[in-house]
C-alpha cells in the first residue's frame, strides 16, 4: 500500500497542480525532499479518504492549498 501511495505522490508532485502546489510550498519552506513527499503522501490520503466518505470526484472536491 505505501508503495503505492509513494509512486502515486510522486507522479503528483509532477502533474498535478495542487499535488505539485503543496510539494513546492514545503521545499521553499526548507523540507529535505523526502519529507516533503511523504507530507504530500499523507495529505493526499486524507483527501482521498474524504472523497470516498463523501462520494465526490477529485474535481468536485474541495481542496485547499493550506496544510
Amino acid at each position: 500500500m505505501r508503495a503505492a501511495l509513494y509512486m502515486a505522490t510522486l507522479a503528483a508532485t509532477r502533474f498535478n497542480p495542487q499535488v505539485k502546489n503543496w510539494y513546492r510550498r514545503l521545499l521553499c519552506a526548507g523540507k529535505p525532499k523526502k519529507v516533503a513527499l511523504v507530507a504530500c503522501m499523507r495529505k493526499l490520503l486524507v483527501v482521498l479518504n474524504a472523497m470516498i466518505r463523501s462520494k465526490a470526484r477529485w474535481h468536485e472536491a474541495q481542496i485547499t492549498s493550506t496544510a
